[in-house]
């Protein structure tokens, strides 16, 4: 039930992209409502399967490597939802759904094994951490998809080119709001759950070398769009740039821990 419903969850946010994309095949606009039913679909499934899986195991489902990316899937597809129900527009889906899609597959993938919790307030410490981290990489992501976005389109304006692109998607002021917002918003929760990770290492002394380097390496990369934003003056082409580059930097940083370090079984 627990897999089915993963699937199910995978489709919806597969349809929505699909569905987003309407405008490339026809000079039509997209159906918006059509996309934002069927993300919704997608996350109150993934939901249920999350919650299963909960009470399955009798345990917040975020540790372990499977359960760990299917939590960022679903956290990546809910604020896509909040961000395109706030905004009552869904080029962003053609980018984070598929986004979102991915990390839930590989976590069905390699089986949704849970990760040894700490018992009290030791793991409530332990989920907000987690928890936090979850929401400030998935605002990064959202800032990352509309940075793309505002380059694809500022080079179709430049080149004179009005096909679907610049059909579909929205003004480059929205996607500089967008890209704004979310660095914001993913400041906020990676540095909460940067302190509160410190913390816990201090006051149970322990400390995992890989999960410092990559929470602090994103943490400094989102810092730096957050700050240039507010105190440098950024303007939307450079800080576009910026959390592009960075959050792809993130990514392959992740991906390169995990190759080379013995995590087995963890996020990291």
């Amino acid at each position: 039930m627990i897999a089915i419903a993963h699937f199910v969850a995978i489709s919806f946010y597969i349809g929505a992209a699909a569905v987003a994309a309407t405008p490339f095949a026809r000079p039509v606009g997209a159906p918006v409502r059509g996309v934002i039913t069927l993300l919704a679909a997608g996350v109150v499934t993934h939901a249920i399967a999350l919650v299963l899986f909960a009470r399955s195991i009798s345990a917040v489902p975020m540790t372990g490597l499977g359960p760990a990316l299917s939590f960022a899937g679903f956290v990546l597809a809910a604020t896509l939802l909040l961000v395109e129900l706030l905004a009552q527009e869904v080029s962003l889906t053609l980018v984070a759904a598929p986004l979102a899609a991915l990390p839930t597959t590989f976590a069905n993938i390699i089986g949704l094994i849970p990760g040894r919790e700490p018992p009290g307030v030791r793991g409530a410490w332990l989920f907000a951490h987690i928890a936090l981290s979850f929401v400030g990489i998935a605002a990064f992501a959202t800032a990352a998809a509309a940075g793309t976005m505002y380059l694809i389109e500022r080079r179709e304006l430049k080149s004179r080119r009005f096909g679907a692109i610049f059909r579909f998607f929205p003004p480059l002021a929205t996607l500089d709001r967008v890209n704004h917002v979310a660095a914001i918003a993913g400041w906020l929760g990676l540095t909460l759950g940067v302190v509160l990770a410190g913390a816990y290492s201090i006051a149970y002394r322990e400390m995992n070398l890989p999960q410092l380097m990559w929470g602090t390496g994103a943490w400094v990369a989102v810092s730096g769009i957050a700050v240039g934003r507010v105190l440098g003056g950024w303007q939307a082409r450079r800080a576009a740039v910026y959390s592009s580059i960075t959050f792809a930097a993130v990514l392959l940083l992740y991906v390169a821990i995990r190759v080379a370090g013995p995590a087995a079984g963890k996020f990291l």
